[in-house]
């Protein structure tokens, strides 16, 4: 008997009969043989709901109270689902985060799971009960509800599948698997069938909405294999597992984008020791994450500094810049909000030159300018005017081949 991790987003849960049909498939699990856990989201909406709702009771609602009320949506759910599998003849019970002990930090709002104490679910399980878990929630030391961000449902997922030794964690979304590039803007794109924890790692934080980059760097660290699938229709969807080095290794796997990118700029800072820190450390002490960073020394021994972060961190980013500028003797600061990232992603570009001038020429050959360039052993970010995101990725995914047979390098042949 095996022991499958089933992840249910928003859209899956987002009324009574999608929560049914949710059960089917919990069903269909148990059939198999299998003994399943499943990690429930909020409601579609219902998170942003309930984030508008504190708006109204407050301008900025403290960070614990926030998380008591968005830890709520979750609730609704698991509850729901034990209650259809019960009327169905199944024995399952629902458990918050906090009735699992979900141990966190005490980061509200953005926490990180400790530990997990997974024998009150073991226990459960072998009564041949399913078992229902609330996602993107859990405690903290002082027994105070925690929540872990967009997207903390995967990370929980993958979490109690390495707590309970899962043999598969299986996400279900809205779509059936991982595709070569967003499908909405690129009609011709393909699932994958299976992609490498590295690969989806890069994905993920290039912008591609499947998975939660944290839930995925947990299942690397553990060697949880992955399962993307749609909740919506059957099918196999895209495993995610360890690089198989014996075969052939695809040029490029995707196109990754992201629209949530604002870019600030630093102009003229006195070029010295510590300056990095100093523009960097107030931004890290407020919480935001930075993404890209390209420093360019001049001859006048200053330098230019600019930066990436989540477009939604772009006015306090900018507003904690403007200080820094002052307390630096900075020329100017400037900002744009109307950036993206697009990225190419591919193990074979460890075998494989000449990727970033490929991609390069297709860009120029559009008229697209590169603001920003990052790489990293498998993958090429750029930066670009948020009007040309769908010319840039349809652009790269026709140059790459993707819509057809995907070119291939032989890993053992350099």
């Amino acid at each position: 008997m095996s022991l499958i991790v089933q992840k249910f987003g928003g859209t899956s849960v987002g009324s009574v009969e999608r929560i049914k049909a949710v059960a089917d498939i919990v069903i269909e699990t148990r059939k198999q043989g299998h003994q399943v856990v499943a990690v429930l989201s909020a409601m579609a909406g219902e998170t942003d709901r309930l984030v508008e709702l504190a708006g109204q009771a407050a301008k900025e609602p403290d960070s614990r109270q926030l998380d008591v009320l968005l830890a709520t949506g979750e609730q609704v759910t698991i509850a729901l689902l034990s209650m259809v599998l019960q009327e169905k003849k199944y024995q399952a019970v629902s458990y918050t985060g906090g009735q699992v002990h979900i141990l966190t930090d005490n980061v509200h709002n953005k926490a990180r799971i400790v530990d997990i104490e997974a024998m009150r679910v073991k226990k459960d399980l072998a009564a041949r009960k399913v078992v229902v878990i609330a996602g993107f929630q859990g405690i903290d030391e002082q027994g105070n509800i925690t929540t872990l961000g967009r997207g903390g449902t995967d990370t929980t997922a993958v979490a109690m599948a390495v707590a309970l030794n899962a043999d598969e964690c299986r996400i279900y979304t809205d779509v059936d698997g991982v595709f070569t590039a967003d499908p909405r803007i690129v009609s011709e794109a393909k699932r994958m069938d299976r992609i490498s924890y590295e690969e989806m790692l890069e994905m993920a934080s290039s912008g591609s909405k499947v998975l939660q980059t944290r839930a995925v760097e947990f299942a690397n660290k553990y060697k949880v294999p992955l399962r993307v699938l749609s909740s919506f229709k059957e099918g196999p969807g895209t495993l995610i597992t360890e690089e198989d080095e014996s075969m052939e290794q695809a040029l490029i796997s995707g196109i990754a984008h992201n629209r949530d990118e604002a870019k600030l700029t630093l102009i003229s800072v006195p070029d010295k020791p510590g300056i990095a820190a100093a523009i960097l450390s107030p931004i890290a002490n407020a919480d935001i994450n930075v993404d890209m960073i390209v420093q360019n020394v001049g001859v006048d021994n200053t330098t230019d500094f600019t930066f990436t972060v989540h477009r939604n961190d772009f006015n306090k980013a900018l507003a904690l810049l403007k200080k820094t500028a002052r307390d630096l003797g900075a020329k100017e600061v400037t900002g744009d909000d109307r950036i993206v990232k697009i990225s190419v992603v591919g193990v074979g570009m460890r075998s494989h030159a000449g990727i970033a001038t490929k991609m390069f020429v297709a860009l120029a050959d559009e008229g697209i300018n590169i603001q920003m360039i990052s790489t990293s052993e498998i993958k090429i970010s750029v930066v670009i005017a948020e009007k040309y995101l769908e010319l840039g990725v349809r652009t790269l995914h026709s140059t790459f081949g993707l819509e057809g047979e995907n070119d291939v390098v032989d890993d053992a042949a350099g």
